[in-house]
């Protein structure tokens, strides 16, 4: 595989699991690079629709030049937690069939230097997923707290050593300012006291400041919520997560359980952290409207071994009740 290709990861069981119809609705909700799109075009008939959505202006791009001469497709730049307006838009609020998402970043993402997203390709510190909107980590940087870090550390990146990294980085950021993604990344790698075997020290970091500066938690609670709406009865819910953050919200959710929203650090915002074990949930805070299908499903080694960034893939599926 080629380092900028995007793979689409559980391709073939994120689709079986949408149970495509060739007269239905679909929504992509994560377009990416079109794997997912493109198989379920593949299964839909002249009557069939697929809605795609995808906050990266280059991700649009790419649809519009590869999918564009499809009547049956159609993309809107926006984010996932929007797409009850991309369903209002179409008529389509109650009648979709199914919603997939893929959650995290692309591989062209991951790639392309100047999106900053990279600890191991040198570039400029940016991590947003919409560069039209927002404020790049290095900008959010220039004025954070060690406490503020160290807490976007521990609760986005469950880093064990969040603390003591942090204090190192507002100590370097004291002196200079950190703008490029190779430099951030050689001070958490110095900064870090025990490095695990055949993983970068800068991951867990790096990986919590893209979920915090995208509010990505945030966003899938939103979307999963408004998703209930827009589908018919019987209308499945297909979500591949690469996170156990992401995954606990998905895996609560369809169980009907949301989990309370906490502020976000450092943000008017709020963010979303599960609740401790054996507290009690609020009757408020059921949701009685889905149902789960089957167990979770991960990677089998032959897909690993193609795609390494899949190794920590797991999908989920629930079906809306009548």
């Amino acid at each position: 595989m080629k380092s900028n290709e995007h793979v689409s990861v559980l391709h073939q069981e994120a689709v079986a699991a949408l149970n495509v119809r060739e007269d239905g609705f679909y929504m992509d909700a994560t377009f990416g690079r079109g794997g997912h799109s493109q198989a379920i075009l593949q299964s839909l008939g002249d009557k069939g629709r697929l809605v795609a959505i995808d906050c990266d202006a280059q991700a649009v791009a790419y649809a519009h030049q590869h999918f564009g001469n499809d009547n049956r497709f159609d993309i809107m730049q926006c984010n996932y937690s929007e797409l009850i307006n991309v369903a209002r838009e179409r008529e389509l609020v109650g009648v979709v069939d199914g919603v997939l998402f893929d959650l995290g970043v692309s591989s062209p993402q991951l790639d392309v230097a100047e999106r900053g997203f990279s600890f191991d390709r040198d570039g400029p510190l940016d991590m947003r997923m919409n560069q039209d909107t927002g404020v790049p980590v290095s900008e959010w940087l220039a004025t954070v707290s060690e406490e503020e870090l160290a807490t976007v550390f521990k609760e986005y990146g469950e880093e064990r050593y969040a603390r003591r990294i942090a204090r190192r980085v507002v100590e370097e950021l004291a002196s200079r300012p950190v703008t490029t993604t190779l430099d951030l990344a050689q001070i958490i790698k110095e900064a870090h006291p025990r490095w695990e075997k055949h993983r970068h020290p800068a991951t867990r970091c790096f990986q919590a400041l893209r979920i915090f500066i995208n509010r990505e938690l945030d966003h899938l609670r939103t979307a999963l919520e408004v998703c209930v709406n827009v589908l018919r009865p019987g209308g499945r819910i297909v979500v591949i997560s690469f996170h156990s953050l992401e995954d606990r919200i998905v895996k609560r959710f369809f169980r009907g359980t949301l989990e309370p929203a906490l502020a976000a650090t450092g943000s008017k915002k709020r963010s979303h952290k599960m609740p401790p074990r054996g507290l009690p949930v609020a009757a408020d805070e059921k949701v009685s409207l889905l149902k789960t299908v089957g167990k979770a499903v991960r990677p089998g080694e032959v897909e690993i071994n193609r795609n390494p960034r899949a190794r920590s893939s797991v999908m989920r599926v629930a079906e809306k009740l009548a």
